[in-house]
């Protein structure tokens, strides 16, 4: 029986799930992983799933080469606008016990979609390879918590070691093309949160008070100097500042001021300079308003960048290109998000190839590229607007998928 992929991925797409709250998704990919004969593994690392397909080489026995396949199927909490028949209206609690809209605002619905459609694939031409498919489905991405607690849960000694590590990532690139760079593909991340301490009061008496507000502001407003006058112009930085939490009431002074930082970078070096660029801004802006406390500065997650072994590389993007034509295989150029799919290859010390591909109708991308609207007019990851076209995306994202696995497996 065919997967019908369509259906699978509308379904997904209505129900998504924060992180680490995937049981829903995961239950429904183990049962199509189970459906297609895979030894099927779930709750790794919370609600992560990971199937077996060994198909050694017919008379010798050998194992052959072992290739983990990754998707990610966590969501996001962002309320969707865009319109779909099928868009998401549910809702989820986050960390912090709030209720909050939940979306799949970064394809990770497409993403699972495409690796069940590439599972059915090379299960149905399994007599043209040899080796062993690890296929990964991965939880907590959008946290970068996801692959580490997999590892941490045993997947490297539980399971088949793997020869090497795939994944992919929808993006607002033309519908058909697939973007791959050798080296880094991604920026390394560190996400920050930063509490700014005062001392509260009465907001008709703000002089008896320090007011964690406008110390927080005024951090807010001198880190956005960090790149545009402490980072040389040749290097590739981002200092964001996604959440700025302060206060319950207009006449009060809170005594505590909150925000949360997205920090990027290509390597290591860069990291370390930024990072204390970050935090010589944030104490000098609390001494600077008087703070009788120092600043908290806290790591939520560290990701390093990700980066495609040069080898691997050039025979996937030889695949790629028997598979769709030279020319619908770009260098889509270092992305500055980030993702923590390298965790797996770098505990297991072998390459990673990480690519991405379009999820834009090519006629709307290349309508917006001409007037100059792209930024404005093509909705990216993490929009409340972000839809990938269905198809072509889902038909390249499993030919894209089996192609890169068939190239290393026997």
């Amino acid at each position: 029986m065919t997967i019908d992929l369509d259906a699978l991925y509308t379904d997904l797409h209505r129900h998504p799930e924060l992180s680490f709250q995937e049981t829903r998704t995961a239950g429904i990919a183990a049962g199509h992983l189970r459906d297609l004969g895979l030894e099927v593994h779930e709750n790794i690392g919370v609600t992560g799933v990971i199937g077996v397909l060994a198909n050694p080489s017919t008379g010798s026995g050998t194992r052959g080469p072992v290739v983990w396949a990754r998707a990610d199927m966590d969501a996001l909490p962002v309320e969707e606008d865009t319109g779909l028949s099928y868009a998401s209206t549910a809702t989820g609690v986050d960390p912090d016990g709030d209720t909050v809209p939940v979306m799949h605002a970064c394809g990770h619905d497409m993403h699972v979609t495409a690796m069940i459609g590439a599972v059915e694939r090379l299960v149905a031409d399994r007599d043209k390879w040899s080796g062993t498919l690890v296929v990964v489905i991965q939880p907590a991405e959008e946290y970068g918590a996801g692959a580490r607690a997999m590892l941490d849960d045993g997947a490297l000694d539980r399971f088949p070691r793997p020869d090497i590590v795939l994944g992919q990532h929808v993006t607002p690139l033309p519908a058909g093309v697939i973007g791959v760079r050798p080296g880094p593909q991604m920026s390394a991340s560190d996400g920050l949160t930063v509490t700014f301490h005062g001392r509260g009061g009465h907001g008709s008496r703000p002089h008896s008070t320090i007011d964690p507000i406008v110390m927080a502001s005024a951090a807010v407003m001198r880190l956005q100097t960090v790149v545009s006058r402490e980072v040389d112009p040749h290097d590739l930085a981002v200092v964001t500042v996604g959440s700025f939490h302060a206060g319950t009431k207009n006449n009060i002074i809170p005594a505590e001021a909150k925000l949360q930082l997205s920090l990027r970078y290509p390597d290591e070096a860069l990291r370390e300079k930024v990072l204390e660029k970050v935090e010589r801004v944030v104490r000098a802006e609390a001494q600077a308003s008087g703070a009788e406390r120092e600043p908290e500065i806290k790591t939520l997650h560290t990701l390093p960048a990700t980066i495609n072994d040069a080898d691997a590389t050039a025979r996937a993007v030889s695949a790629f290109q028997a598979a769709f034509g030279e020319a619908s295989v770009i260098d889509p150029g270092l992305f500055t998000g980030s993702e923590d799919v390298s965790w797996f290859a770098r505990d297991a010390g072998v390459p990673l190839v990480f690519w991405f591909w379009g999820g834009t109708d090519a006629a709307t991308f290349r309508a917006a590229a001409e007037a100059g609207t792209l930024e404005r007019d093509i909705p990216t990851n993490h929009s409340p607007f972000f839809a990938p076209e269905m198809h072509p995306t889902i038909e390249v994202g499993v030919a894209a998928m089996v192609a890169a696995a068939r190239e290393f497996l026997d």
